[in-house]
């Protein structure tokens, strides 16, 4: 039996209380008094008599080539060893198998870890109320859902770096009005301003140097005019890391994926990922960040301390427009289209554009909010806006530029490929703008409902059959026979009454 350090210790302490050899394997549970008198003539414990292996215990298969693999690994660091074996087996074919893969990756990663360095991070000393770290983290992951739809979304993460204190707002990009929204958020909940903000190079805080422009120290990029006018607004110092140089803001990276733990853990306890609305969600998030703020008091205290009160009044988080609505009752904001109700066609609009949703006013009254398209979707048509239109015109509606926005679900684009089965062209877009009409002055879930019974059928219907489906089956009513009333009865009752009180 092998022994181990701690055996002979043991028998090393008996041995000096002047045990006897056998009495301090027995002690120590060691085979015999030999291994004892070994330990004691080597001076040494077991782990310290092991010395790294010299010799290799196979043949080295890519001896042969290893010299130009080497080569190839000096001049390009980040070539991954997977691919750098599929080059080796064209380069020989035959004389590797793929079942040797994992032998060359551990080969390679030998290699680097004796001959390739990199770029430690290096752990920062962080001054209370210094500084505040701002990021955005997709939160995507987490399989959130609104409504029952993937909700596709962000978070603009803000932390304390010396007391990790977080805050943040849910956004659609990391836009300067998500950064601002994130920002101002913080702060109010706060109470407090540090001295100076932190972010990495994205567009909503930087942007790059022209020709004629010279950066401090080779810098790239510089701060865009409308985020240093919202830094100066809260007397806020801007601080940025160096371009592909992202871990510089470690500490709310760090921070990024525990929140995203956080929330993950509270997911699995509250039995469902569906909110409502995104309101609904966002009081969910801040109730995590205030569990886990809640441990961070003392040293939140520290910074406290050091930092000045919040007097600047809140800046407005939205941004406004005014737009003149076309003629085909659309108005386009941010490079986006949008249909607004064809009441407003030829009129300038006010519109407030939020990070979720634009809302559009006319002589100070609200009219309508939609949802803001954003990234590569150019354009969102309602078709309860141009229904009426469409149904004086139905014509247009073929080759009307945006007509895959008048198909709200599947089964509406199901019913009209039926429909033209059935009908001429213009019979079946009529047919189906009728539908649509339906949906927009009842309920379209109802219509959807009515038009998948229909559409797994291959018999002909008509609107009507949509229209018989949506009514409800009327309830009978029981027939009743109508009495005699004898009034006599009345007055013999209060002939009675009168008797049994007299």
């Amino acid at each position: 039996m092998t022994a181990t350090d701690t055996q002979v210790r043991i028998a090393m302490r008996e041995r000096a209380r002047r045990k006897t050899q056998e009495q301090a394997a027995a002690r120590a549970n060691l085979r015999s008094r030999q291994t004892v008198a070994r330990y004691e003539r080597l001076e040494e414990y077991p782990s310290e008599l092991k010395r790294p292996r010299t010799y290799r215990t196979h043949l080295d298969a890519f001896e042969e080539e290893w010299p130009e693999l080497e080569e190839i690994l000096r001049n390009a660091p980040e070539l991954e060893a997977k691919a750098l074996f599929e080059w080796l087996c064209e380069q020989k074919p035959g004389k590797y198998r793929a079942g040797q893969m994992r032998t060359f990756q551990r080969r390679v990663e030998r290699w680097r870890g004796l001959n390739q360095s990199q770029v430690a991070s290096l752990d920062q000393t962080r001054m209370p109320g210094e500084i505040i770290q701002l990021d955005g983290t997709w939160m995507t992951e987490l399989k959130v859902t609104i409504h029952g739809q993937l909700f596709k979304h962000l978070f603009i993460h803000c932390v304390l770096p010396y007391s990790n204190w977080e805050w943040g707002r849910v956004a659609q990009s990391e836009s300067l009005s998500a950064v601002r929204l994130a920002l101002q958020s913080s702060l109010r909940k706060l109470g407090y301003v540090p001295e100076s903000v932190q972010t990495d190079n994205s567009a909503a805080a930087t942007r790059r140097l022209g020709v004629a422009e010279e950066g401090a120290e080779g810098q790239q990029r510089g701060y865009t005019v409308a985020y240093l006018q919202l830094l100066e607004h809260y007397g806020l110092e801007p601080a940025s890391t160096h371009v592909r140089s992202p871990n510089e803001n470690g500490d709310v990276e760090s921070q990024n994926g525990a929140l995203k733990r956080a929330v993950e853990q509270q997911l699995l306890l509250r039995g469902s990922r569906n909110f409502d609305d995104i309101d609904a969600y966002e009081a969910f998030l801040f109730e995590v960040m205030e569990k886990r703020n809640r441990g961070r008091q003392a040293r939140l205290e520290e910074e406290i301390a050091v930092m000045k009160p919040v007097t600047a009044t809140p800046l407005a988080t939205s941004v406004v427009q005014k737009v003149t609505v076309s003629r085909s009752s659309l108005i386009r904001v941010l490079k986006k289209t949008y249909s607004v109700p064809t009441s407003l066609i030829g009129r300038e609009v006010t519109v407030h554009i939020q990070e979720w949703t634009i809302d559009v006013s006319y002589a100070g009254q609200w009219v309508e909010r939609l949802p803001r398209a954003i990234g590569t979707q150019t354009h969102h048509i309602n078709y309860r806006h141009i229904i009426d239109s469409l149904l004086r015109k139905p014509g247009g509606f073929r080759n009307y530029r945006f007509r895959e926005e008048l198909f709200p679900r599947l089964v509406f684009r199901l019913a009209w490929e039926q429909l033209q089965q059935w009908h001429s062209p213009r019979r079946a877009d009529l047919l189906y703008l009728q539908i649509l009409h339906l949906a927009a002055r009842t309920l379209e879930d109802n219509v959807a409902i009515a038009l998948e019974l229909l559409v797994q059928h291959s018999q002909p219907w008509t609107v009507e059959d949509v229209k018989q489906l949506l009514e409800p089956q009327p309830i009978p009513v029981p027939l009743l026979e109508s009495g005699t009333v004898e009034l006599g009865l009345y007055d013999q009752l209060l002939a009675e009454f009168t008797h049994e009180h007299a």
